[in-house]
């Protein structure tokens, strides 16, 4: 069963879009807050979200660009103002579609429909490794389905050693991958590497086993 975020202040809304969704298969999570939306998706897989542009304290486009910092879930925004400087605006800022209020139900779930196909397209959802599971649509990782809580740096690390098994990695490769500037000290890979093992361990993965340091050079993650 696909999964759908509503985001809305308007609890009337919530209860609406999830009336329509809800009969064509849909499970809908409803959050109230962007805030909420956020932490929701940082820690749970969703696919799409429906999110209102007017809410107060955070709106729909910090909570766009919010969501865009760490996850590619697919959005829709939603709102009551259809000028094409709004449509444009959501569109540079992430959003995979736009749908004004008061919008037609048929409309809305043909929307939803195309968007959640066209993302399931030829698109590796997770990478597995020994009971190691990147899921790409959130960026989160789990062990044996205990969630590791990564930065986006150490999710970066890992993703690009599962990518890539059995390749060496200079520091200097590893800093440009990372978006650090060329001048940064390679001192803040040793870092970064580090606290990821910390973060492996404590979940029980053998990590040790797997990523290896190449003296004088960089980093290798064997597969056997």
């Amino acid at each position: 069963m696909k999964k759908i975020l509503l985001v809305d202040d308007e609890t009337r809304m919530l209860e609406l879009l999830s009336l329509y969704i809800t009969p064509y298969g849909y499970q809908c999570i409803k959050k109230n807050t962007g805030q909420e939306a956020i932490n929701y998706i940082q820690e749970n897989s969703v696919d799409l979200i429906l999110l209102d542009v007017m809410m107060p304290e955070m709106d729909g486009w910090t909570t766009l660009e919010e969501i865009r910092s760490f996850s590619k879930v697919p959005v829709i925004m939603l709102t009551a103002r259809s000028e094409v400087e709004e449509v444009v605006k959501g569109l540079k800022r992430g959003a995979d579609d736009y749908i004004t209020k008061p919008f037609h139900e048929t409309e809305l779930l043909a929307r939803i429909e195309a968007i959640i196909r066209r993302a399931g397209e030829d698109v590796v959802e997770e990478l597995i490794f020994e009971g190691l599971t990147l899921h790409l649509h959130s960026y989160t990782v789990t062990y044996q389905e205990e969630l590791i809580h990564l930065t986006p740096k150490e999710y970066a690390l890992l993703k690009l050693f599962l990518t890539y098994p059995n390749k060496v990695f200079s520091r200097e490769h590893l800093l440009t991958s990372l978006g650090f500037r060329m001048d940064t000290d390679n001192r803040t890979i040793d870092s970064h590497i580090r606290n990821l093992r910390d973060k492996l361990r404590q979940v029980g993965f053998d990590i040790d086993l797997y990523l290896k340091t190449v003296w004088g050079i960089g980093y290798r993650w064997d597969k056997f």
